[in-house]
């Protein structure tokens, strides 16, 4: 196809040109590093205008009918010592949120679930600590869970705070294939959303996983009192970074009482649906070949807003009926979608360990070896 939409009036002006390009036959094939105003454009364009663009652009990169499907397990859960002012988990919320604090699951227990996550149709497993960051202690913990989960056939995901350069080596030669650390929103809007960890030390520890080799998942929360800037400003942030993350979350806050942004958006009203929407279909646009998740916020959409998101190049999602604290969209419901709208699932395609064991057949000895890259 050449150019399936022309979606402004026709003149010689550069901007033009970069709307009318993006569905044709030569667009990119990989991200394009759009700039702060192009962004911004597409936020602007008439909603089904830009769904079309996304889906072609979807369609260019990704089989247009094929999700990815994760499953999310709290591995501990409670007393963070972050402020974060939508979560549930934050210690400095506790008093209003009455959320039960709970130590580290045992590790067979956390086999368990994946075992089902995998039975259920989940090609990754995603494991989530409230902590600010892993300690010493806990990290032969973790990386005992990424070669578990992985001997089941399942890709691995973590998010457990921040990362020095040495966890996130430990954790890259377990086989760990995705970390999830988000950006939660624009660096201008941050210092209204959490001021225990700087929005620098988030992108270090995106750079530590980078640079580690593990694939990045990162992505934000909309409707924390953000304004279409800030989204906008999310979006260029992740087209700084020498890659786009491989994986980035788009989340609707899901406002739970006794937190300080919670009650806020609940005094307030939540953000329009669409524009989370519209905030998909331009993440798709500008990050190509990434996954867009739909993430937090989807247990309150219906059939129809759940197939726009899908037009709008989301593409990944969690299967089950809870995000560590917060409710989820039905299994059943989902399969039953699924159905409906003709959605298959991904296969599972971990990556191998860095490190694997190896035994000397005549000696017994037993030790570890480093797969090649």
């Amino acid at each position: 196809m050449s150019a399936l939409l022309n979606v402004t009036e026709p003149n010689n002006s550069n901007d033009n040109d970069f709307l009318t390009s993006l569905t044709t036959d030569a667009a990119p094939s990989t991200d394009s590093k759009y700039s702060r105003e192009q962004i911004a454009q597409l936020f602007d364009l008439p909603l089904m205008d830009l769904l079309l663009q996304a889906q072609t652009i979807h369609r260019q990169h990704f089989n247009a009918n094929e999700v990815q499907i994760s499953t999310l397990l709290s591995i501990k859960t409670g007393n963070c010592p972050e402020d974060c002012g939508y979560c549930s988990q934050s210690g400095h919320h506790r008093d209003t949120t009455k959320l039960q604090a709970e130590k580290r699951i045992e590790v067979d227990k956390v086999i368990a679930a994946a075992k089902r996550a995998k039975a259920t149709g989940s090609s990754r497993f995603c494991m989530g600590a409230a902590w600010k960051h892993p300690s010493a202690k806990d990290m032969p913990y973790v990386v005992e869970l990424v070669k578990e989960v992985k001997a089941l056939g399942l890709e691995t995901c973590m998010t457990l705070g921040m990362l020095d350069t040495d966890q996130a080596a430990q954790l890259a030669d377990a086989g760990l294939d995705y970390y999830n650390h988000n950006l939660d929103t624009s660096r201008s809007y941050y210092e209204q959303v959490v001021s225990t960890r700087s929005y620098d030390e988030r992108l270090d520890t995106i750079t530590n996983v980078r640079n580690s080799g593990i694939n990045v998942c990162s992505g934000n929360i909309v409707g924390m009192g953000e304004s279409r800037d800030d989204r906008i400003d999310w979006v260029h942030e992740l087209l700084k970074m020498p890659k786009a993350p491989e994986s980035i979350p788009v989340n609707l806050l899901v406002p739970i009482q006794g937190t300080p942004i919670g009650d806020k958006v609940l005094a307030e009203g939540q953000l329009s649906v669409l524009e989370w929407i519209r905030t998909i279909a331009v993440t798709r646009i500008c990050c190509p070949s990434s996954y867009v998740r739909l993430s937090a916020g989807r247990e309150s959409l219906s059939d129809a807003e759940q197939a726009l998101a899908f037009m709008a190049g989301a593409n990944s999602f969690f299967y089950g009926d809870k995000l560590l604290t917060t409710g989820n969209a039905s299994q059943s419901g989902d399969d039953r979608l699924m159905r409906e709208l003709g959605l298959t699932k991904q296969f599972a395609a971990p990556r191998a360990p860095k490190l694997v064991p190896v035994m000397d057949a005549m000696s017994g000895h037993q030790s570890q070896v480093v797969l090649a890259s």
